[in-house]
């Protein structure tokens, strides 16, 4: 039988500096939900399937990673994090009166076809707020997705913001079968407005409802757009959802970040547990959003406790897609490399040891003595490591950075004030 030494199509390794780069970007989001007073929740890779079934509104089944235990019941790898936090908070907070702010990350797993180039597994870190239906918990979400992208050096990104119940009330007024709906739905996803209206036409729907569908897309932007909007549709569903999009906006302008926000009342949400407000964050260098979140007020209730949330998940594999890029440099902290020789290797345990103790990444790496500083300098360079530090025989050393290629020789182990640089 041939060995598969490569990974399966849809998953991949992560190693070296991309690795780490993949960490920093974790540990200063994390960072910053701390700073927000939410606490970390860590739920199973995997779990029963009636966590992630059709009635849940997460993906279609077809699309889960599916097995048995010993017991023969079905389990799934999660495709989704929010249902299982969803599962256990039902359990975990049944007693409590005030709102559970929960943090986490994790990696997610859905059967895409292969024809879609998409990964399979993906690391997604993210916020839940269970216990509170505001506009104000509204307006913190969204705030931390600003100062979130923000942490990690984007400057340029755009948060969408939409609201599913005023695509339901158009969609309400179709007076479309569900399937039809269904269809209908996918196509305003995809933007793909010719054909929404192809359908609308073929089924006779009313042509002052065509038109609304017609103006859809242009119902983007600032404010104006939310005022345009209650103005073009019917029903008090529609406009209590605008009215509460001025609101969340009124209070982003208090934290500072209504100039990355942009409404978009074609929005329905990824998943079919949302119930509110949505919204998804884009930037150039990856085609697919960054963000992705909204509110769900009815999801944990179908776990047992009847209770409002809102959260979101920044799908880190495509932030750091991003960043590279976009050519935003990510500080991880590289190792230093001190290359010793047999002559030279107690002067360089000694010196390692000391500078481990000040906090500083070392790396200890012999050679040969007749070999060139030119070697490790690449070796160096293809970790992503900031600095040489060169011990020669002679007791002198050459401390070069190799981020500007400045070196300065250090003439004697003892003697510090005697130097050059080059």
């Amino acid at each position: 039988m041939e060995q598969k030494l490569h990974t399966p199509e849809g998953v991949r390794d992560i190693y070296s500096t991309e690795c780490r780069k993949k960490l920093t970007i974790q540990e200063k989001l994390h960072h910053l939900l701390h700073l927000y007073g939410y606490q970390d929740i860590q739920t199973p890779t995997f779990e029963y399937f009636d966590v992630f079934r059709d009635e849940i509104g997460t993906i279609s089944s077809r699309e889960l990673y599916k097995f048995f235990d010993r017991d023969g019941d079905t389990l799934a790898l999660r495709p989704d994090i929010t249902p299982s936090i969803a599962r256990a908070a039902a359990t975990l907070f049944e007693e409590e009166e005030f709102p559970a702010r929960l943090c986490y990350i994790g990696n997610t797993f859905i059967n895409h076809s292969s024809y879609q180039g998409r990964l399979k597994e993906n690391t997604q870190l993210g916020a839940e707020l269970i216990g509170e239906d505001s506009v104000e918990a509204d307006a913190e979400l969204i705030a931390m997705v600003v100062d979130s992208l923000k942490k990690v050096g984007l400057k340029e990104f755009q948060v969408n913001i939409g609201h599913v119940d005023f695509l339901h009330t158009l969609m309400d007024l179709t007076g479309l079968n569900e399937e039809k709906k269904a269809e209908v739905y996918a196509l305003t996803a995809n933007r793909n407005y010719f054909g929404v209206e192809e359908i609308l036409i073929r089924e006779n729907v009313e042509m002052s409802v065509v038109e609304m569908f017609r103006i859809l897309p242009e119902l983007t932007g600032g404010t104006e757009a939310l005022v345009r909007a209650a103005k073009l549709v019917p029903g008090e569903t529609a406009k209590r959802a605008i009215v509460r999009l001025l609101k969340i906006y009124q209070i982003l302008e208090l934290y500072g970040a209504e100039a990355y926000v942009t409404f978009d009342l074609s929005m329905s949400g990824s998943y079919g547990y949302y119930s509110g407000i949505v919204f998804r964050a884009y930037t150039y260098g990856t085609g697919d959003a960054i963000v992705r979140g909204g509110r769900y007020d009815h999801l944990i209730a179908k776990f047992g406790k009847n209770t409002p949330s809102i959260g979101f998940a920044v799908i880190i594999d495509e932030l750091l897609s991003a960043l590279g890029r976009q050519k935003i440099e990510i500080e991880t902290g590289h190792c230093n490399l001190i290359v010793y020789t047999d002559a030279t290797l107690n002067w360089a345990v000694s010196l390692a040891c000391d500078l481990r103790e000040k906090g500083k990444c070392i790396e200890l790496l012999k050679r040969e003595p007749w070999q060139e500083r030119a070697v490790y300098e690449e070796y160096g360079k293809r970790r992503g490591t900031d600095s040489l530090t060169y011990l020669k025989d002679d007791r002198s050393m050459e401390m070069v950075n190799l981020k500007t290629g400045e070196t300065r020789v250090i003439r004697s182990e003892s003697d510090t004030g005697s130097e050059e640089t080059r």
